[in-house]
């Protein structure tokens, strides 16, 4: 295998790691009390959460977005 292929493949997985990481950590600040109302004050439990938005960034923007197209929505 070309060592290009690998290193496009790595730089694929660190962008994807990073937009998630960045993704993750806006969505902790400033939209899991709009999507969960519940999470008000539970500052412990937001790290914890952490690894799984990251991941699953792609949807997490997807459900933040359709819940802000709500009307009366965050």
């Amino acid at each position: 295998m070309p060592i290009w292929i690998a290193e496009a493949v790595v730089a694929a997985a660190q962008g994807y790691a990073l937009a998630g990481l960045a993704v993750a950590v806006v969505f902790l600040v400033f939209g899991i009390e709009r999507v969960d109302p519940a999470s008000r004050g539970a500052y412990g439990m937001r790290p914890l959460l952490l690894p799984g938005l990251a991941l699953l960034w792609p949807w997490v923007l997807w459900r933040w977005a359709a819940l802000a197209a709500r009307p009366g929505g965050g």
